[in-house]
This record gives C-alpha cells, sequence and structure tokens, in this order.
C-alpha cells in the first residue's frame, strides 16, 4: 500500500478512472497516467476498458499499472469513452476474472463498469439473481450491479443506475461507459470519493484529485452523495438525489488512504494530516529530542507534530519502495524480515537520542513493535509513539479490509497495554474530537471503526465479525 507496512495496516479496495474526450489517441494514456497516480489505492490488478464507435476494448492483469500496460497495448486501445481500474481486493479473491473493468453484453448493447467500495447487501442481490437464473462469471460485487443494470435499463441508462442506486446498500464510487456515455456515480452516503475534472478535449472522473493534477486537469468539484454524473457528446450532465442522507466520508480517506496531494470533500489531505499532528502534539507533549515519521502517510502528522512540539524533525525510518507485500509471506520468521526489507532505521538520526514515532495508525500492533524494536536495536534511548488517529476498535463494512474485531488491538486492551505489547516508552493517540478538529469540521464523517457508530445497518454477519 502507499502508506505505512501492510501486515498492521487498513487496506482499501481500489481506485477508480473515466475519461470521456474528443481525441481518441489520448483516451488509453490519460487512463493510463491517471491509474499510475492511484496506484496507491490497489496493487493486485489493472485494467481499463475503452469504447470506440460502439466497440467496447479491453485489457487487464494481475499487478502494478506499468506491467500491465505497455506502449503497444495503450495503442491498440483508441476511442472517445475508457474507464480504468486499480483493485486490491476486499471482496472477490485474488485472480485476473476478479480484475476490472467488468465488461457484459447485454440486451442493449455493452457495459464496462469499474467499482470502489463494498456493498453489504452484494450477497442477498446475488442469492436473488441466481435463483432467477442469472450466471455470475466472478465473485464480485460489481457483477451484481452489472446485472441489475442490464435489467433495468428500459428507456435510457441514467434511469436504469437511478433504480440500481435505489436498491444498493453500503459504500460505492462506480464509473461506467456504455458504448458512448460515460456515467459516473456516488453512494448517497458519500462514502467513498469520487470527483470531476475537465481537460481540454472532455471530462475526467477519479477517485482522487491527484490524479487530475497528474494528467493535467482542471478540478471541477467533487461528486455529490447520491449523484449521478453522465457524459456525452452533449457535455456534462448532473442528476441530483431526491433523498436526503448524511454525508459519511470514510476518515481513513483522510487518515490513511489518499495521498497527501489529493483534496477531498473540500479537504485538503496534506494540510488536515499536518494539522493532526500539530493537534497531537498539544494533546500528548512529551520531551524528546527527534521527530520521525512511519512512511508514508504518518509523514505529514509529524511534521505538524515536529512544527507544534519545537522539537526537530529528522528521516529516521527509510522505505523500500519497491518490495512486496510482507503479509504474504508463509511463516512469521519471513513476515518479520520483510518488515526490515521494507523499512530500514537511519541509525544516526536516532542514535542516542528519544524518539517521538509518529504514525497514522495501529490497527494489529505488529509492525509498531517490530518498528518500536529497530529503533532500540539502532540505539535510541527512548520510543515515544504517537498516532494521529484515535484506537481502531470496529470493524469496517464499506470497503475497508478491516480485521475481525477480535484482532483489533485497540478493541481488546488498554492503551497502557498497547504500549506495553509494543515496547514504546510512551503511547498516545489524537482524541476524537481533535481528530474532526484537524477537518475543520464537525460532522461529515464514517467515524464507524472508531466510535462503532455506522451509517447505516449493518448485515447480521456483521456482529460476528465485530467479534466477541
Amino acid at each position: 500500500m502507499y502508506a505505512g507496512l501492510d501486515s498492521d495496516k487498513l487496506k482499501e479496495e481500489c481506485g477508480v478512472m473515466g475519461v470521456y474526450s474528443d481525441d481518441k489517441q489520448s483516451t488509453s494514456q490519460l487512463i493510463y497516467f491517471g491509474l499510475y497516480a492511484l496506484q496507491h489505492r490497489g496493487q493486485e490488478s489493472a485494467g481499463m476498458a475503452i469504447s470506440d464507435d460502439g466497440v467496447i476494448d479491453y485489457h487487464k492483469e494481475m499487478g502494478l499499472v506499468p506491467r500491465v500496460f505497455n506502449n503497444k497495448v495503450l495503442k491498440e486501445l483508441t476511442g472517445n469513452v475508457g474507464i480504468g481500474h486499480v483493485r486490491y481486493s476486499t471482496t472477490g479473491e485474488s485472480h485476473v476474472e476478479n480484475a476490472q473493468p467488468l465488461v457484459v453484453k447485454y440486451k442493449k448493447g455493452h457495459i464496462a463498469l469499474a467499482h470502489n467500495g463494498n456493498l453489504v447487501n452484494a450477497g442477498a442481490l446475488r442469492d436473488m439473481l441466481e435463483n432467477e437464473g442469472v450466471i455470475f462469471q466472478t465473485s464480485i460485487d460489481s457483477e451484481v450491479v452489472a446485472n441489475l443494470l442490464a435489467r433495468y435499463h428500459k428507456d435510457n441508462i441514467e434511469e436504469s443506475v437511478k433504480q440500481v442506486m435505489e436498491v444498493l446498500k453500503g459504500s460505492f464510487a462506480f464509473v461506467l461507459m456504455t458504448d458512448d456515455k460515460l456515467i459516473g456515480a456516488r453512494d448517497p452516503h458519500g462514502l467513498r470519493p469520487l470527483c470531476i475534472g475537465k481537460t481540454e478535449n472532455g471530462y475526467i472522473l477519479a477517485s482522487e484529485s491527484c490524479a487530475l493534477s497528474t494528467i493535467g486537469a482542471e478540478f471541477v468539484r467533487d461528486v455529490e452523495p447520491g449523484e449521478v454524473i453522465l457524459i456525452d457528446e452533449n457535455g456534462l450532465k448532473s442528476i441530483k438525489s431526491n433523498k436526503w442522507c448524511r454525508k459519511s466520508l470514510c476518515m481513513f480517506e483522510l487518515i490513511y488512504f489518499a495521498r497527501p496531494d489529493s483534496t477531498m470533500d473540500d479537504i485538503n489531505i496534506y494540510l488536515a494530516r499536518s494539522e493532526a499532528g500539530k493537534i497531537l502534539a498539544k494533546e500528548a507533549p512529551v520531551e524528546a529530542d527527534v521527530v520521525i515519521s512511519v512512511p508514508d502517510s504518518g509523514t505529514p502528522a509529524a511534521i505538524g507534530f515536529a512544527e507544534e512540539s519545537k522539537i526537530p524533525y529528522g528521516v529516521g525510518l527509510i522505505k523500500n519502495k519497491y518490495t512486496g507485500r510482507t503479509f504474504i509471506q508463509p511463516n512469521q520468521e519471513l513476515r518479520e524480515q520483510g518488515v526490515k526489507i521494507k523499512l530500514n532505521v537511519l541509525k544516526e538520526n536516532v542514535k542516542d537520542k528519544r524518539v517521538v514515532m509518529v504514525d497514522d495508525s495501529i490497527v494489529r500492533g505488529t509492525t509498531s513493535k517490530r518498528i518500536v524494536a529497530m529503533l532500540k536495536e539502532a540505539g535510541a534511548k527512548e520510543v515515544h509513539v504517537r498516532v494521529s488517529s484515535p484506537p481502531v476498535k470496529y470493524s469496517c463494512f464499506f470497503g475497508i479490509d478491516t480485521p475481525y474485531r477480535k484482532y483489533l488491538v485497540g478493541a481488546n486492551y488498554t492503551v497502557d497495554e498497547i504500549r506495553e505489547n509494543i515496547g514504546a516508552d510512551s503511547l498516545h493517540y489524537i482524541s476524537l474530537e481533535g481528530l474532526k478538529k484537524s477537518t475543520k469540521r464537525e460532522s461529515g464523517f464514517c467515524l464507524a471503526c472508531l466510535n462503532g457508530e455506522y451509517p447505516m445497518e449493518v448485515p447480521m454477519e456483521g456482529d460476528n465479525k465485530k467479534g466477541d
């Protein structure tokens, strides 16, 4: 993942990208560079689909964006409309059959769909469709959505999208295309992000604004919760929802998932994280010689902590950005070795010093324990851990791959017990009020993994997921 270490972190499902352009030759290139900018949101698979005069062609494989696409593939994918996807799986196994975009043929033509999020009623909808004779080729939520779109499509696709959104329950931001239209939609709570960009030749839809900056597109605005965006030869059309829902942007988008150079629902990610670090320094002051971060998403908060505390900021941990995931190693010894490969201590900056280590979150606690031990082995006199999110105490059902509650260290141990377990000399989390204050907003967030207050009813099996 983009931030921190995978074995002890939350994982988000994916990133989506859509392009409508008058320049057929540039569409695949815009999607390619946009997906490259969204690579932090998923590294298991990548894909894109392009429509050229009503013919949809696509290419998708397992792996990173530059591995999946080369010049030959991009030159062959030409057309006015295209969508792309990078995936980290939270539903559906990690196989190429489950890679997106999903392309299906039905009586009205073709649909290609790329989806970010998680549908809590996908199982029930799938059972209903299978009972009526629908055959599924994948195990992902997106195929459920595609089948519903085909079922409801009578006169026009936007009415079909609106009808499907009425029956979907959970989080979603998706881009889809027909033979000649690009459509984007965001769930009524706005749990997952989606924004609109403008180029000289057309429009862009993307999970994050950093993708727009990468391709030189102008940021227009975020898609509103429950809104459907339709883009075709007539321009952009907005279809607003007539149902009121409390906006509930996932707070972990701001804490961890989003790139710091993105702006999401008018919140600058870097400034919010930096402000969280400043608030954390006020809430949990400490006497120390150097502030370091757990790269990468802990860095803005660490810089903010250093500015507020007047303790110098230094680089204490070097991240190797080209390693594989540590959590796929077959045994504990190799997993621990994977952490050392992924992060290395810069001994000269921590030896004989009292160190403040700022991280964005602690989920299981295993990685934090290893990093603290590495710092002390490198000669740090003291290691004080500061966390720019409150303890993660509840499981997520909306597209974040949190473990069962029994594995969440914040749900089962006190802060002092966690401190003792990870070997830190002190441990403090930012308060929930402090975290909200860092965003300059008092409301508009899903905080379920922090306080257990879900924005909608979760399925019965969720009670089991929340642990014992």
